[in-house]
């Protein structure tokens, strides 16, 4: 075994709006071969699904945050369009400060890009590509675009090889942009030039691998829509065996990845991953073997026409001024392993373990260092309550228009020898006595900076 793909974790949100709901709202669907697609919650965006498929990575390739050399951070939509969010990424997963950090965007062939720099790096890598795309409301790009992530942990001694690459970049400007300062995806949408823009480079970077193209079990490629991968002249078969478009929608740069996770999930052991970019370009990669995958992609939550318009923001009201419970950004970094690991501390004396880490002991009393501890993700309600309507702070105001109703309960997880009891906003309905699990989410969003911490999804 070489350097290569340790182990996998793939994430998408639980909810789903159909292409029947599109239809019935705008009196077609404009999103060929697309059934259904994942739409974020209210409180999820690319940042909260790199952490979730993150975890499974780690989990699925025996690894730990704390062990992690470097982390590649692929997506076209960060929820800041100037931050570097490797940053809060590392904070959830207990990567070392010191990690080398990058981050790819611009273009929807950046989450395969970030794959091969870390095959060509050294020491561990956690790869991550997340994206949630949006175009207007009546545009072909909005009707595909759906929601998902994936990791793939990127380490020496791995079962999975890349064994050949290659690129093809061609000027076509047009195809699919986004304007600076505007959060829509668009295109001119000019027939044949955007199925050139989009088959003569994938043809031209798969022609120039050594590998024959009908070689592969399966082809992992980029699929802007349903449609578009069957017309790159390649294996039809083994592009539909691993497709995610038809489920999750357009995924964007974590689309290719996507595939590859479920060429890996479904044993197939020679798989063809393409990326594709508008622009336009494309990068080919030939994986022998697979690994190991954890994945939650499944989505129960189905969503009618205007849940899905409340999801994304198009038909709430405006925040309500004052009465927030204002936390500076400072003081919110201090606490920054609280919220998205939920450290707690054991007490040197008695044992205990204490949220949050200061103070004194409140079981014996005693002023010690705390020894930091991270409490496991799932445990259990102890007491909840709901805020409904108009309830909320106003800093929930926003949450609580796209998502309604919340839960908040007094949560107890394991914690090193003992356990400890937390706080924590529910996703969904609550029930003593119900299993949760800690999930990233944003928290709210305070002067035009998203906060982030840990909410309980019902398991």
């Amino acid at each position: 075994m070489s350097r290569g793909i340790a182990g996998v974790g793939a994430y998408a949100p639980e909810n789903r709006v159909s292409a029947e709901a599109f239809s019935d709202a705008w009196g077609r669907f404009d999103a060929p071969g697309v059934e259904t697609k994942a739409v974020p919650d209210a409180d999820e965006d690319a940042l909260t699904m790199a952490v979730e498929a993150g975890r499974r990575a780690l989990s699925a390739g025996d690894g730990a945050g704390v062990d992690v050399d470097r982390v590649h951070f692929a997506t076209t939509t960060p929820p800041l369009a100037e931050e570097d969010l490797t940053a809060r990424i590392g904070s959830y997963l207990h990567v070392p400060a010191d990690a080398d950090r990058r981050t790819y965007t611009g273009s929807t062939r950046v989450g395969v890009d970030a794959l091969l720099d870390a095959v060509d790096a050294d020491g561990s890598t956690l790869v991550i590509a997340s994206d949630c795309p949006e175009g207007e409301p009546d545009d072909s790009r909005e009707h595909a675009a759906g929601a998902g992530s994936v990791a793939f942990l990127v380490s020496e001694g791995a079962p999975t090889t890349i064994t050949d690459r290659a690129s093809q970049t061609d000027v076509r400007p047009g195809t699919r942009f986004r304007s600076h300062g505007d959060a829509d995806v668009t295109g001119l949408d000019t027939g044949t030039y955007d199925r050139a823009a989009f088959t003569e480079p994938v043809s031209a970077a798969v022609d120039a691998l050594d590998a024959d193209a009908d070689e592969f079990d399966a082809i992992a490629l980029q699929a802007p829509n349903g449609k578009l991968p069957y017309r790159a002249a390649l294996d039809n078969e083994a592009i539909a065996a691993v497709e995610t478009v038809s489920s999750l929608g357009d995924t964007a740069a974590a689309s290719a990845p996507l595939s590859l996770a479920a060429a890996f999930e479904a044993d197939h052991g020679r798989t063809l991953a393409v990326g594709w970019g508008s622009g336009a370009g494309a990068t080919a990669l030939v994986v022998e073997g697979t690994a190991p995958v954890e994945a939650s992609l499944d989505g129960d939550s189905e969503l009618d026409y205007p849940a899905y318009l409340r999801r994304r923001g198009d038909i709430v009201g405006e925040k309500p001024d004052g009465g927030a419970a204002h936390v500076p950004v400072p003081t919110w970094r201090r606490a920054a392993a609280q919220r998205h690991r939920h450290e707690s501390g054991m007490c040197s004396a008695c044992g205990a373990v204490v949220f949050p880490p200061e103070g004194a002991c409140p079981e014996c009393l005693e002023l010690v260092e705390f020894e930091p501890v991270t409490p496991e993700l799932t445990g259990t309600i102890d007491a909840a309550t709901t805020i409904g309507q108009g309830g909320a702070p106003p800093e929930f105001a926003d949450q609580q228009a796209k998502q309604g109703a919340f839960g908040v309960a007094i949560v107890r997880f394991p914690a090193g020898d003992g356990e400890v009891s937390l706080p924590i906003q529910v996703v969904g309905g609550t029930s003593v006595g119900e299993t949760v699990r800690a999930v990233p989410r944003r928290i709210y969003v305070e002067e035009d900076v998203p906060r982030y911490g840990l909410k309980a999804l019902p398991q």
